[in-house]
């Protein structure tokens, strides 16, 4: 496994990081279109940035005020498979924590579906569309219990 760190970013000063890593993830990627990518939640949302060495490899964002929305978490293609999407949530998963929240939800694609399952998230409703792919809403709890099952 790589050694991975994660920190929460300060979103203005890292935004050049978690734009081009979202980008490369989702807009060249998954052509999902580039004048949705960055939204109005950004600047709300708590965002981290993953590493492996100094290079940033992964982002994700938790939207507190969602209720514990975690969202937009993206990791290079080079880096996946290495830990570093597990180590983004469970540090957006402790922030969820620090601020009071019981549990935490995102909107999952349906191919992304699998890795949230085995944090612990279950599926809840029917497959829907954003940005042109198939999502599913996803909800896991912030127990003890639950972060042991990891």
């Amino acid at each position: 496994m790589t050694a991975v760190s994660v920190r929460e970013a300060d979103y203005v000063a890292d935004y050049a990081a978690i734009r081009a890593i979202r980008f490369a993830v989702f807009v060249d990627e998954q052509g999902v279109p580039a004048s949705v990518e960055m939204d109005e939640r950004d600047p709300e949302c708590i965002h981290v940035l993953a590493f492996v060495g100094d290079e940033a490899v992964g982002t994700g964002r938790l939207d507190v005020a969602k209720r514990g929305k975690v969202g937009r978490v993206a990791v290079l293609a080079a880096a996946r498979g290495t830990g570093v999407g597990r180590a983004l949530m469970t540090h957006l998963h402790e922030i969820a924590r620090r601020h009071g929240l019981a549990d935490v939800w995102c909107h999952a694609q349906v191919a992304a579906a699998p890795f949230y399952e085995r944090l612990g998230y279950r599926r809840v409703g029917a497959v829907f569309e954003e940005a042109g792919i198939d999502h599913v809403r996803m909800v896991r709890s912030l127990s003890d219990a639950a972060e042991n099952r990891v």
